[in-house]
Order: structure tokens, then C-alpha cells, then sequence
């Protein structure tokens, strides 16, 4: 589930309440939205194509996208040759975050969910999953544009994704594609450079467990609502309390990794890394009970930190 999704609150409707695609009147949440009722954004061409660009999660992805053209460009890769890796970056998010829309539609209209086009109505299911499917035809040419094993690379971690939507997010292995694509994501711009040289350990190694913070950090706040829903994935599993003492460590060891990993003694600067990031670390899962987002907050204070120290130190061996 993503981190803005909402329930109603007065409470969610179980998955077998009524036949595939219908939900009785009287077993829908007060105040959500009747499954037959006529689409949020029906006859307005405007609202559908509002709800599409809402229903590719726009904050995650353009996140995402501007990690890898930071990267990129840090890299010394050149104008024309970074906005080749950050248009395949962004089709590849695009494909994954209507994915998971899509998937999760009829399940989140049972549940009253909130703020989830594909599932008001605003805009149909199948015009979600056209988007991406459209969205993923065009990020395999585009990768692949980036050289053939950066390509393969980057499109690994998008299939991994898409498995996250439909398998892995419901079980304990969902942890898993979000260290295979973040890691990824520093191997790929990497390998992109001219003579594709090999990438850094420690750049793949703190990717991965950024990739792992990030998946506590957004599961957090829902981990409730998802359970509800039948999601049983690592931090549902572990419950709210597990989660938020688990997070920190991931988060301090990607800034360990990349202050640690390269020879040499500790510089200044990855000794200031180490103590920010300890700080942004301990301080979201410490104030999640008083905001909700804290802790995805502090993930992200950390992975700026780390983004700073990565492109300081390179992404590729010399």
C-alpha cells in the first residue's frame, strides 16, 4: 500500500462481502463510494486524465527519477546521455506505480480507501493498466538505449516491481524487490557510463539497504489498514513496534557503507554523514506516533545524506 493511501475510518468491508466487483449497500463503509455508482469522472475528459497522472503514484516516482538523473549526472555521464537514463528510470516507475493501481483497484474500492483514482471511478481499471502497459513497452527500448547490460539491469528491477504488485507485497518476501531495485538503480548508471564500467560494491550494498528502509518506512504508517485488507508482508508481520525499531539499522548501515566502503581511513565528511544520518534515523521512528510520516521523513533525510556522500565518492570502480 502506498504511503497516502486512507481509510475510512469507519472501518474497511471484508474482501468476501458480496460478488467480484460489488459490495452489498448495507455491508459498504459509511461515506465511501457505492461500486455502481457513475464514475467520479465520467464525461470529463479532464478529471480522467487528472485521475491517470494521480494513479501512477507521482511522489514516489518522481523521486525515484530524480535519484537516478542525480546520479547520473554526478557520474559525469553528460546531458543528452542522462536524459536517456532518466527517461528510462521514469518510464519504468510510470509502468510500476499504474501497476499497482491497477491490481489493487477493486480491492481498495472495498475498502473505502481514499485518494485512488482507479478505485472512485475517476478513471477506469483498464485505462490504468493500458497506461502501463504502454508505460513499460516504451522503458524496455529505452533501457536498453543505455547498453545492453545496463538495460537488462534496470529492466531486472522493474520486473521486480512488478512482482512486488502482483505477488511478493502480500507476503515476507516483500522486502525483496525493493532491495533488488534500489540496489540496481546505482549498478545501472554505472554500467552506463562509457565502457561500462563495473559499479562500486558499496554503492549497490547502501542502494539495498535504502531500498529496505524504504520499504519499512512507507508500510509503517498502514500496517494496520493493511492488515485489514489481507496484506502480509514483512512489517505486517512484525507488527508496529518491530517495524519501527528495525528501521533505524538499515538506514544507518547504507550511511556505514558508503562512509566505511571505499579504502582509505574515514574522511570528515563520511564521519558528518554517519551523524546525520544517525539522527534522521532514530528521530522518524521516534516521532511516527505523533506524525504519521515521520519515519518515511527521516528515511528520506537519510537517503539526501547518502545521495550527497554517493556522488562525492562515484558510483563506478576507477
Amino acid at each position: 500500500m502506498d504511503a497516502t493511501e486512507r481509510v475510512s475510518p469507519e472501518g474497511s468491508v471484508p474482501v468476501d462481502a458480496g460478488p467480484e466487483g460489488s459490495v452489498p449497500a448495507d455491508a459498504r463503509p459509511a461515506g465511501s463510494v457505492p461500486l455502481d455508482a457513475p464514475p467520479a469522472g465520467a464525461g470529463r475528459r479532464g478529471g480522467r486524465v487528472v485521475g491517470l497522472a494521480l494513479s501512477c503514484h507521482p511522489g514516489p516516482a518522481l523521486a525515484v527519477t530524480a535519484l537516478a538523473c542525480a546520479l547520473a549526472l554526478g557520474s559525469g555521464l553528460g546531458g543528452p546521455r542522462s536524459a536517456l537514463v532518466t527517461a528510462a528510470v521514469l518510464t519504468g516507475q510510470l509502468s510500476v506505480g499504474w501497476c499497482n493501481d491497477a491490481y489493487d483497484a477493486r480491492r481498495d474500492a472495498r475498502a473505502g480507501r481514499r485518494g485512488k483514482p482507479a478505485a472512485d471511478g475517476t478513471v477506469g481499471a483498464g485505462a490504468v493498466w493500458g497506461a502501463a502497459a504502454v508505460a513499460l513497452a516504451v522503458c524496455v527500448p529505452l533501457s536498453l538505449a543505455c547498453g545492453v547490460l545496463a538495460g537488462t539491469v534496470h529492466l531486472a528491477a522493474v520486473a521486480a516491481a512488478w512482482l512486488y504488485n502482483l505477488r511478493l507485497k502480500a507476503t515476507a518476501l516483500s522486502w525483496l524487490p525493493y532491495v533488488a531495485g534500489f540496489g540496481a538503480l546505482p549498478a545501472a548508471v554505472a554500467l552506463s557510463l562509457p565502457g561500462g564500467p563495473a559499479p562500486r560494491w558499496w554503492t549497490v550494498a547502501a542502494g539495498a539497504l535504502l531500498g529496505f528502509a524504504a520499504h519499512l518506512a512507507d508500510t509503517l504508517p498502514d500496517i494496520a489498514a493493511d492488515r485489514a485488507a489481507g496484506i502480509r508482508g514483512l512489517p505486517h508481520l512484525l507488527g508496529d513496534t518491530g517495524t519501527r525499531l528495525l528501521l533505524p539499522l538499515p538506514l544507518l548501515g547504507a550511511t556505514a557503507v558508503l562512509a566505511l566502503g571505499p579504502p582509505g581511513p574515514v574522511d570528515a565528511g563520511g564521519a558528518a554523514a554517519l551523524v546525520l544520518a544517525g539522527a534522521g534515523a532514530f528521530a522518524g521512528p521516534a516521532l511516527g506516533r505523533r506524525w504519521r510520516k515521520a519515519a518515511l521523513a527521516g528515511a528520506v533525510a537519510v537517503a539526501a545524506v547518502d545521495l550527497a556522500l554517493l556522488l562525492v565518492r562515484g558510483v563506478a570502480a576507477a
